[in-house]
């Protein structure tokens, strides 16, 4: 056999022991009259030792090695004279009797050690060299016990693990699909899922009532370091359920990830807020609540004093940053210039220092009384500097959400060790657009307005519209959405409705999904359920904010497999087959 024992498990227990270790060559080094090899497989490195008086055959070997060289090695268990308390088999090295190369390797491009050489480009470009790094194993060892522990929960609680296609109807409405030609029906096509949402609802009218899947998604969007155009959901469906019952089936969920993968208890609910409180007071629909630092309405403190710019704003909002007040002139120059970024669109920035006196950027308006009243307002203590924006409401919001997230970042205060979950509720079900002049889904057109709004949601007037609430849901970690869903529309005349404040005509509704409104028909029960970004959820478990590492064979920021170099062009004779007119020539393919 190739080994008996892994690179990781041997101990002290082990002394004495004749075992036969394969895997890489981490390292060689020379000390005195010593030889030391590092041997490491995905399970840990143990120390291999040769004294120069040894086997004539085995020195010559360890002469020959090179990193990352693949051997095979016999001898025994020794107790080490020098420990290594930082090594797992740190107090045990190989006596080696016999070794073999298995298979020789060229210098790798960058270091296999936790803190490597090697940059982003030429580490993707070699990935399947970087999947050896510790830091990498550790990622997709806890994506691995991540899925094994989501499994064990939900067939704990009855649902059923079902498979739902890839290649389906393209239904255009949200992000772009990735489309796939069909060479046996001739100019048309498949697209790749966004999400099984139809296929999981149709479960539901089949009766399987509880589903799930942890299953691929594709979306043809603009990356960040969060997305990737192919990532992994836990997609989950329930039948008969109101909002309390999925809320709780899979705060339960989380709740066991929590304690089963990181040994951390939640023993009190999860908070919960709605949508209209989160972007109140945290400027986002997902908020961090690992800091304070809140939103504070300032526009009936500071209106009528003369100053124009917050005479003619809609909204005046502001943060309190503690222990901020004694910030000098070039650091709040440089927090204006940083609000005034394209990312933030603000058009300045005021503030307030409340140290042992009250000053602020508009002392010419407001006398220190005034800006007490402010500081009061905004719940400041002596020492802290508050920001304030000002425009129209739900923008300044937004802005002062992602200045507050800054600051929390500059000062140290968003602790990836720390867990805040909460659930966001009372959505808004439909977003206006100016440019088209139409509503959208803000959830999808698969959501149910809440049972109060119903009379809304039957409205002509485009404000009763706006006002109605989707009976959805996010839960929230640490200012990062990792899942949404909803209660799901099941009455066929709620959802021609909903197609038709959309804006599709009765024929492109039935086009493309008629075969959900058809098993509308045949007595669909009541249902809801929710998806969570697995990619994202193992990330923040592994106290990381990019999905990249937690992710094997990832893309990268344009959508490339640079390991791979795909996507690539196809030859004439695929195109041809596919009854696709080539736009490249032969020559460039």
């Amino acid at each position: 056999m190739y080994r008996t024992n892994t690179c990781g498990e041997l101990r002290i227990g082990d002394v004495g022991k004749k075992v036969t270790l394969a895997g890489w060559v981490q390292r060689i080094r020379k000390m005195g009259s010593l030889n030391f090899v590092d041997l490491r497989d995905r399970y840990g490195i143990t120390q291999l030792v040769a004294e120069d008086n040894a086997d004539a055959k085995v020195l010559e070997v360890i002469r020959g090695l090179g990193r990352e060289f693949v051997i095979q090695t016999e001898g025994v268990v020794c107790e080490r004279q020098s420990k290594n308390p930082k090594m797992p088999t740190g107090d045990i090295e190989i006596k080696i009797e016999k070794i073999t190369i298995l298979n020789a390797a060229e210098t790798p491009p960058f270091t296999i050690e936790d803190q490597t050489d090697g940059g982003e480009d030429i580490r993707g470009k070699y990935r399947y060299i970087d999947l050896r790094r510790n830091p990498l194993q550790k990622a997709l060892a806890l994506r691995h016990r991540m899925a094994i522990e989501t499994r064990k929960y939900l067939d704990s609680q009855d649902f059923m693990e079902i498979e739902t296609p890839f290649l389906i109807k393209s239904t255009p409405e949200g992000a772009r699909d990735f489309v796939v030609p069909s060479r046996m029906n001739p100019g048309e096509f498949y697209a790749l899922p966004q999400s099984p949402q139809t296929f999981k609802q149709l479960l539901m009218v089949a009766g399987y009532d509880r589903y799930f899947q942890i299953v691929r998604c594709f979306r043809d969007e603009d990356l960040r370091a969060d997305r990737q155009p192919e990532f992994t959901q836990i997609d989950c469906e329930m039948s008969f359920v109101e909002r309390e019952d999925v809320l709780q089936m899979f705060e339960g969920l989380v709740k066991h990830l929590f304690k089963s993968v990181l040994k951390k208890d939640f023993a009190e609910p999860f908070e919960r807020m709605t949508y209209d409180e989160a972007m109140e007071y945290y400027g986002s629909d997902k908020p961090d609540l690992r800091f304070g630092m809140q939103i504070h309405d300032i526009t009936s403190c500071v209106q009528g004093k003369g100053f124009s710019v917050f005479d003619t704003a809609e909204y005046v909002g502001a943060i309190s940053v503690t222990g901020c007040a004694a910030y000098s002139r070039k650091q709040t120059d440089e927090l204006t210039e940083w609000v005034k970024r394209p990312q933030i669109g603000a058009k300045g920035l005021i503030f307030i220092k409340y140290g042992e006196e009250i000053k602020s950027s508009v002392d010419k308006f407001y006398t220190p009384e005034q800006l007490s009243k402010i500081a009061e307002k905004c719940h400041a203590e002596k020492g802290d500097l508050i920001l304030i924006l000002c425009g129209a409401k739900r923008k300044t919001q937004t802005a002062l959400g992602t200045l507050r997230l800054e600051m929390g970042n500059r000062l140290g205060l968003r602790n990836p060790e720390e867990f805040k979950p909460l659930w966001i509720t009372d959505f808004p079900l439909l977003e206006w657009d100016e440019e088209t002049a139409r509503f959208y889904a803000m959830h999808h057109p698969f959501t149910s307005p809440k049972p109060e709004d119903m009379e809304k949601f039957y409205s002509k007037d485009k404000n009763q519209l706006a006002a109605v609430k989707a009976n959805a849901y996010d839960i929230v970690l640490n200012g990062n959405e990792i899942g949404g869903g909803s209660i799901r529309i099941y009455d066929r005349k709620v959802q021609e409705r909903m197609f038709e404040i959309l804006g599709f005509t009765q024929e492109q509704a039935q086009y493309r999904f008629g075969f959900l409104m058809n098993a509308f028909k045949y007595g669909a029960p009541p249902h809801g359920g929710i998806a969570f970004g697995f990619d994202r959820l193992c990330a923040l478990f592994g106290g990381q904010e990019t999905i990249r590492d937690y992710i094997a064979f990832p893309k990268n920021n344009t959508g490339r497999d640079i390991m791979a170099d795909a996507p690539s062009v196809i030859d004439n004779s695929q195109m041809d087959e596919l009854f696709l007119k080539s736009t490249f020539k032969k020559e460039e393919q």
